[in-house]
């Protein structure tokens, strides 16, 4: 089995957009409002490791998973598929979606004196979207694709720390109406990506692979 360089790109970015940590961003200071910045950075790097264990593992992991339910991966494309065009279009209203946080999870994380991995990581960005996706994307042969998408996890999860530790100047520089335009694009980019997965699914459940 290969796999072209372009099948990469495709990979990363949709695994960065399926994060999009453009959209926490707001989470993220309304979490961190009454801690200090070395607090606030702390903060940021546990989130970014976290998200980057969690999709790890279940890029590694996933399909025994899978295989212990009986669940087919095509019927899970489709499934996965579903949920990601349901975020997609959350996020081209410029709303988060209901499958990564909901209003009584932000209630209690207010309240919470640990917020990196519960609800930042997961399921802000780390939601059931970026782990369908990160299954998805591990069912191949080889040990060096399941290497390559793992590096390509740890770099979303960089530029997650990346984006979380500037979230103050880009909130300044941005406000909220550039936070939204960039969240409708990348909705549009995953619409995209969810029609795909669906597709591909009902071809394989249909024709085989």
């Amino acid at each position: 089995m290969t796999i072209e360089w372009h099948e990469y790109v495709k990979m990363f970015i949709g695994l960065l957009v399926i994060l999009n940590p453009m959209l926490a961003v707001p989470v993220f200071i309304s979490l961190t409002d009454a801690l200090s910045d070395r607090e606030r950075l702390a903060n940021a790097r546990r989130t970014a490791l976290a998200v980057g264990v969690v999709l790890s593992v279940a890029a590694l992991l996933g399909q025994q998973i899978l295989d212990l339910f009986g669940i087919s991966l095509d019927s899970f494309r489709v499934g996965g598929g579903l949920l990601i065009l349901l975020m997609a279009v959350s996020m081209m209203h410029a709303k988060m979606s209901g499958a990564r946080h909901t209003e009584t999870e932000e209630e209690e994380a207010q309240a919470s004196a640990e917020v990196a991995v519960v609800p930042l990581a997961i399921p802000i960005l780390a939601g059931p979207g970026a782990i369908s996706t990160a299954i998805i994307y591990a069912h191949r042969d080889l040990a060096w694709m399941h290497a390559v998408l793992i590096g390509e996890i740890w770099l979303a999860a960089m530029l997650v720390w990346l984006t979380l530790r500037s979230a103050l100047p880009i909130s300044h520089t941005l406000g909220t109406t550039g936070i939204n335009i960039a969240t409708r694009l990348m909705g549009l980019v995953l619409v995209a990506i969810a029609v795909e997965f669906i597709v591909n699914g009902l071809k394989g459940m249909w024709f085989g692979p």
